[in-house]
């Protein structure tokens, strides 16, 4: 039986009269991909954010790992393998994709990183970029300069940067938002992949993609979760084809 690795509990974030997130509760398990959706509005940016420690929750509770995270900061949860792409740090546009994806290895070891230093101090930090860079599909770009890259590449090593940290969860916000059509069929080939070897939470707008890469989906609307189900449960739902899809119950 898989394990909860990540499990939400009836949590409760307001803004004033605003119920952005209305007591929550879902649990994502090890090894599967868990996807969000719901119509915009519904709260999927800000549950992200309660998940990372960007905005304290109100009420409920948050387990990662066996631990109690809901009051921790963001720097914590990262260190405990909570990733969330996009938001782990900005990628520098005039560096090459190795130097970005080295000195996110380096400073989750804990330690300051140094251009400078003798070849073989920093040989150790070049294997495990490289092997990031793989399994991005960024492997032959290693030497090219981030403001080179096209919007796609530019999010694939937004990934790279999230599992430089050696996560056990990546947090992935609609990162095919604004992807062409191959760059997000690429995208879905390699999420298959790494879906093998991580536990993902994926938001995205993309219903092709969320409904061939999910194992299982969670519905939000007004910051509730209708729905959560297999992709094949969500699609015979009724309540979600009315809440979400806009067809009659």
């Amino acid at each position: 039986m898989s394990i909860d690795l990540l499990i939400v509990d009836n949590l409760v974030k307001r803004y004033g009269g605003l119920l952005a997130t209305d007591s929550l509760s879902l649990t994502v398990r090890q090894g599967e991909l868990h996807a969000i959706i719901g119509p915009n509005g519904a709260g999927k940016t800000t549950l992200i954010k309660q998940l990372t420690g960007e905005i304290l929750s109100d009420t409920g509770s948050v387990s990662f790992d066996g631990r109690q995270i809901r009051r921790m900061s963001e720097p914590a949860r990262s260190r405990l393998g909570l990733a969330r792409s996009f938001q782990i740090t900005s990628l520098f546009q005039n560096f090459s994709v190795l130097e970005n994806i080295m000195l996110a290895v380096q400073a989750h070891s804990g330690h300051s990183f140094r251009f400078w230093r003798p070849a073989n101090e920093t040989a150790s930090l070049i294997e495990p970029a490289l092997e990031t860079l793989r399994q991005m599909g960024l492997e032959n770009k290693k030497d090219t300069l981030v403001s080179s890259l096209s919007h796609g590449e530019q999010r694939q090593l937004e990934i790279a940067v999230a599992l430089a940290t050696n996560p056990k969860m990546l947090l992935l916000d609609e990162p095919m938002a604004g992807m062409s059509v191959e760059d997000s069929a690429n995208l879905v080939t390699i999420l298959k992949t790494l879906k093998e070897h991580y536990s993902i939470l994926l938001i995205e707008h993309d219903m092709d993609a969320v409904f061939s890469l999910a194992d299982r989906i969670t519905v939000l609307v007004y910051g509730k979760a209708i729905a959560t189900g297999t992709p094949e449960e969500i699609r015979g739902n009724a309540e979600v084809r009315h809440a979400y899809l806009g067809e009659e119950a």
